[in-house]
């Protein structure tokens, strides 16, 4: 085993936490809901609980989406993990998901290494309905939960349960987020023959180890700069962000959870009449969102190119 192709994949799980560990608990955090110390805690738990234990399905559809070799993978993910870097670098939120898919395809292309484009179609189709079932679920959350909550006269029995509620939302959120997103990071553990237990693990302790060390400076762009909510629309949000991501983990595609908070935090807001906080964050998200497969693709071409072995 080449222990220096394993090199990218572990840093794209570091930089995975960072970027989407902010996605599952920025909300939270913002309104006061939860310390972040007891969130990143929490989440850099369960992450890796998910992603041991349901982190299958999403690694069998990366997998099979292109033939690529060891090294070949490595390259696509150290791609993908030099765009979400520059992504971040620009407090844009972008989609690790969409950086692996967009390096992979581009790398197979270069290399004519066969695609399965029926699976792309799938992976495509599902990233554009995630942050619209995101929305829905969340909008339909907001009204089931308000109906439970109206019916707590006392304000202190409220306050109680929103915080042990948040608490519960924050593990939920974590372990959907290790499931679904492990994928991104486990091709090059897969390839170097460790199975999906061990890559899972391994996926999700360097996702852990993003979340810990490098999450902070994205909270508040997801928590904050999208909507302004109060406790009970955050605690809305994270909980339906963990639905959406979870049944896609179910489905077998990983999708981006900063796709899936952003459609929670705009479908809670708009339960309230709320709309979108200015014109400049609506045009990062914008862009942070279609521009990733594309320069990710480009890199991975790009890296390629100047890496390949003789």
């Amino acid at each position: 085993m080449d222990w220096l192709y394993l090199l990218p994949g572990i840093a794209l799980g570091i930089v995975l936490g960072a970027n989407d560990g902010a996605s599952i608990f920025g909300p939270l955090v913002a309104t006061g809901s939860i310390r972040r110390k007891t969130a990143i805690l929490l989440s850099s738990l369960f992450v890796v609980l998910g992603a041991t234990f349901n982190g299958i399905g999403g690694m069998k559809t990366l997998g099979n989406l292109t033939m690529l070799d060891q090294f070949q993978s490595s390259i696509a993910i150290l791609a993908a993990s030099i765009n979400v870097i520059t992504l971040i670098s620009f407090r844009l939120p972008g989609s690790v998901s969409q950086s692996v898919v967009g390096a992979l395809v581009g790398v197979a292309l270069i290399d004519g290494t066969a695609v399965k484009w029926h699976i792309l179609l799938k992976i495509t189709v599902i990233w554009i309905a995630t942050p619209l079932l995101a929305s829905l679920i969340s909008f339909f959350f907001y009204k089931i939960l308000a109906v439970f909550f109206r019916r707590l006269k006392n304000i202190e029995v409220q306050d109680i349960m929103l915080r042990y509620m948040s608490i519960v939302a924050v593990c939920y959120s974590a372990y959907s987020l290790g499931a679904n997103n492990v994928a991104n990071v486990a091709g090059p553990f897969l390839k170097s023959g460790l199975g999906y237990l061990i890559s899972g693990f391994i996926g999700g302790l360097c996702i852990s180890v993003g979340i810990l060390g490098f999450s902070k400076r994205m909270t508040f762009v997801i928590g904050k700069s999208i909507i302004l909510l109060d406790h009970f629309s955050s605690l809305v949000a994270a909980i339906s962000t963990a639905t959406n991501v979870l049944i896609f983990s179910l489905i077998g595609v990983p999708v981006s959870a900063t796709q899936s908070t952003i459609g929670t935090v705009i479908g809670a807001g708009m339960s309230r009449g709320e709309r979108l906080s200015s014109r400049r964050t609506r045009t990062r998200i914008v862009l942070g969102l279609t521009v990733t497969p594309f320069f990710s693709a480009v890199i991975g071409v790009f890296l390629y190119i100047l890496l390949r072995r003789g």
